[in-house]
C-alpha cells in the first residue's frame, strides 16, 4: 500500500514543482529585474546629487521592504490569488467575477476593467523598454568606451525579441525557469556578499524608518515613494498568471524563494552604498568585481528579455480576452503551438507594441529617465484591482461589508498613495502611459458605442424569425439539399444573409441553422455546456454556441458536439452564410464625427469572421451590404 501511495503521489509532486519552476520563469520576470534600477532611482532621486545619508538609505530600504510585503504579498499573494474566475486571474477576470457576483451588468465595473486593461497594455510597452535598457547599461561600467552603443544595442535586442514572436515561445519558454532560477540565486548571492559591508542596514526591517522618512521629507518623500514603487511593478502579474500555474505554486515560489532573494539583494545594495557612497552611480553592477560585470550584464539582459517576453505574451492574452468580451474588434490570431491553444500571436498588436517600445527607448535614452514614465500604469491597475476585489469579497465571498472594507480599504489606500506619488512625475514622463491608456479607453468606448448603435439600427429593419418561418410554410420556395448555417447576433430575428439568399437566389436549404455565438463571463466553458440546440420547425433550428472569454472560438469543432443532440453535422454538406457589412459615416449619428470615423476604421481593420471562428473558407458564402452609421 505504501508503494502504491508513493506511486500515485509522485506525479502530483512532480507537476507541482514543475509549475513552481515555470512560475519562477514567467510570473516573476518583471518584478525580478527591478533590482537593476529601483533602489538606485529611489535613493538617487531623494539625495538630489548629494551623498546618500544613512537615514535616507534606511528609509528607502524600509519602504521597499514593506511595499513588497503589503502590496505584493498581502494583497496579491495571500488575498487576490483566492479570487479566481474558474482558475483564471487578471483584471478582466476580476471584472467578470465582480459582474457575476452582482448578478447584473455593472457599468462601474466595466469602466474599471477597461481602465485596468488599458493601463496593462501601456505597461506592456514600458516594461521591455526599461528592463532591457537598464540591463545593457551595464556596459557603461564593464566597457565605458561602449556607452554610445547602449541605445543601439537595446533597439537591436528589442527588434529581435519582437521579431521571434511569430515563431512562438514554446522553445524559449523551456529555458525561462532555469535561467530565472539562476538569476534569483545570483541576486541573493550578490546581496549576501555585501550585507556585511554594513550590517546595521538590517535595521530597515523596522517600519519606523519608512514612516520617519515620509514624515520628515515632505514632497521629496512622496516623490521617492513613486521611485520605490518600481520595486513592486510586476506584482500584478502574480494574479494575471494564476490560470497558467495555479495558486499554490505561485505562493510557494514567491514566499519561499523570490521574495527572500529580492530582499537580500536590496539590503545588499543598501549596505554597499552606506559603506561606499560612490557606488550609488549603479549599485547593482557595483556589487560584483569589474571582471564579472560583463557576464552579469549578459545574464541581466537574458533575464530582462524573459521578463519582456512574459509581458508581451500577457498583452496578447489580454487583447484576446478583450475581443472575446466585445471590448475591441477582432484581431488576427495565429496559433504558434499545435498542442497549447494559449500560445497565440497577434501580428498587428505585436507591431504596435514594438513601435511603442522603440519610441520610448529613443525618446528617453536612459533607464533613469524612463523610470519617470514607469509606475503610473501599474499603480492604476493595482488601484482598480483593489476596488473590484472589494466587490468580490463583499458580494461573492459573502463577507459583511465592514469586514470586507477593513481588509481591502487599507490595501487600496496604500495603492492610492503610490498612484499619487507617480502622478507627481506626470511632466517627467508619466504622461506617456496615461496618454496611451486614455487612447485605449477611447478606442474601447468608441467600439462598444458603435456596435450598440449599429445593433439598434439593424434591429429596425429586422424581421422576426417566427414570422418568416410562417410565411415560408405558406409559400415555400425552391428547396435544395444540404445544410445552411447563418451566423447572427440575435436568433429571434432573421439574419440578413438569410433574407439576401431568399431574395436573390430564391432557394431554401433542407436544413437551416440560425447560429449565435455567445461569450460568457467565465474563462472557459465545459463541453457539456458548449452547445444548445432548439428545433423550431421542420426546416429550421436554433443553435447557440458558448465560449469562455479566454477561449478561441472554433465553430466547426464545437458543432461536432451537436451530433449528441440529434444533428448529424457534416462539414462537407454544410454551407456557412456570413453577412459582411460595409460601413459608411452617416450625416447624423449618435457619435461625434471623429468617433464615427474611428469606429468605421476599426470595423474595417477587424479580422474576417470566417478566420476568427476558424470556418473553412471553402464552405463560406459571404453576403455584402452597405450600412451607414
Amino acid at each position: 500500500m505504501a508503494l502504491s501511495a508513493a506511486t500515485t503521489e509522485a506525479p502530483e509532486q512532480t507537476s507541482f514543482w514543475a509549475l513552481t519552476l515555470g512560475g519562477i520563469g514567467v510570473v516573476f520576470g518583471d518584478i525580478g529585474t527591478s533590482p537593476l534600477y529601483a533602489f538606485r532611482e529611489a535613493v538617487a532621486g531623494a539625495a538630489g546629487g548629494a551623498p546618500a545619508s544613512r537615514v535616507l538609505v534606511l528609509g528607502v530600504l524600509s519602504l521597499i521592504l514593506w511595499a513588497l510585503l503589503i502590496v505584493v504579498t498581502a494583497k496579491y499573494v495571500l488575498l487576490l490569488l483566492r479570487a479566481d474566475n474558474n482558475g483564471e486571474g487578471g483584471t478582466l477576470s476580476l471584472m467578470a467575477l465582480g459582474r457575476r457576483a452582482l448578478g447584473r451588468r455593472s457599468l462601474f465595473l466595466l469602466v474599471l476593467g477597461v481602465i485596468g486593461a488599458s493601463m496593462f497594455i501601456g505597461d506592456s510597452m514600458i516594461t521591455p523598454a526599461i528592463s532591457v535598457l537598464s540591463a545593457i547599461e551595464g556596459l557603461k561600467i564593464a566597457a565605458p568606451a561602449l556607452e554610445h552603443y547602449v541605445v543601439p544595442l537595446t533597439v537591436l535586442v528589442l527588434v529581435l525579441l519582437f521579431g521571434v514572436q511569430s515563431h512562438g515561445t514554446a522553445i524559449v519558454a523551456r529555458f525561462f525557469g532555469p535561467v530565472m532560477l539562476v538569476w534569483f540565486a545570483t541576486l541573493a548571492a550578490m546581496g549576501a556578499m555585501h550585507i556585511m559591508d554594513d550590517p546595521s542596514v538590517l535595521a530597515a526591517i523596522n517600519p519606523w524608518y519608512a514612516a520617519q522618512f515620509l514624515a520628515s521629507h515632505g514632497t521629496i518623500g512622496l516623490v521617492t515613494l513613486g521611485a520605490v514603487f518600481l520595486a513592486v511593478t510586476g506584482g500584478e502579474a502574480l494574479y494575471a498568471d494564476l490560470g497558467h500555474f495555479g495558486r499554490r505554486p505561485i505562493q510557494t515560489a514567491w514566499l519561499g524563494f523570490v521574495l527572500p532573494a529580492l530582499l537580500i539583494n536590496y539590503f545588499g545594495q543598501g549596505a554597499l552604498v552606506l559603506s561606499n557612497p560612490a557606488a550609488l552611480e549603479n549599485p547593482f553592477y557595483k556589487m560584483v568585481p569589474e571582471a564579472l560585470v560583463l557576464p552579469l550584464t549578459l545574464m541581466a539582459t537574458a533575464a530582462t528579455v524573459i521578463a519582456s517576453q512574459a509581458v508581451i505574451t500577457g498583452a496578447f492574452s489580454l487583447i484576446s480576452q478583450a475581443v472575446q468580451l466585445g471590448l475591441l474588434p477582432r484581431f488576427e490570431v495565429r496559433y504558434t503551438s499545435e498542442t497549447n491553444a494559449g500560445q497565440i500571436y497577434l501580428p498587428r498588436v505585436n507591431a504596435l507594441l514594438l513601435i511603442g517600445v522603440l519610441l520610448l527607448v529613443l525618446l528617453f535614452q536612459t533607464s533613469s529617465r524612463l523610470a519617470s514614465a514607469y509606475g503610473i500604469a501599474v499603480s492604476t491597475t493595482m488601484v482598480v484591482d483593489g476596488i473590484m476585489g472589494f466587490v468580490v469579497i463583499w458580494k461573492l465571498w459573502r463577507w459583511n461589508w465592514p469586514a470586507a472594507a477593513l481588509v481591502i480599504v487599507p490595501l487600496v489606500l496604500v495603492d492610492a498613495m503610490f498612484f499619487s506619488a507617480n502622478l507627481l512625475k506626470l511632466l517627467d514622463g508619466a504622461w506617456v502611459p496615461l496618454l496611451f491608456g486614455l487612447s485605449m479607453a477611447v478606442v474601447i468606448w468608441t467600439w462598444r458605442r458603435g456596435v450598440a448603435l449599429l445593433m439598434v439600427k439593424s434591429r429596425r429593419a429586422e424581421v422576426p424569425l417566427d414570422d418568416l418561418i410562417g410565411s415560408l410554410e405558406k409559400h415555400p420556395p425552391h428547396i435544395v439539399k444540404g445544410t445552411a448555417v447563418f451566423l447572427t447576433a440575435d436568433a429571434e430575428f432573421v439574419p440578413p444573409a438569410l433574407l439576401h439568399n431568399l431574395k436573390h437566389n430564391k432557394v431554401l436549404h433542407e436544413h437551416n441553422v440560425i447560429l449565435t455565438i455567445e461569450t460568457v463571463h467565465t474563462p472557459r466553458v465545459d463541453a457539456a455546456d458548449r452547445i444548445r440546440l432548439v428545433k423550431v420547425s421542420e426546416k429550421f433550428s436554433k443553435v447557440a454556441l458558448r465560449f469562455g472569454f479566454m477561449e478561441t472560438p472554433n465553430v466547426p469543432k464545437a458543432l461536432v458536439l451537436a451530433r449528441k443532440l440529434g444533428w448529424e453535422f457534416d462539414i462537407m454538406s454544410t454551407s456557412f452564410f456570413v453577412s459582411r457589412r460595409s460601413l459608411k459615416p452617416a450625416a447624423q449619428s449618435g457619435m461625434w464625427r471623429w468617433q464615427t470615423k474611428l469606429f468605421v476604421a476599426l470595423a474595417k481593420s477587424a479580422n474576417d469572421a470566417t478566420d476568427y471562428f476558424q470556418i473553412p473558407t471553402g464552405r463560406v458564402v459571404e453576403v455584402g451590404a452597405q450600412v451607414t452609421i
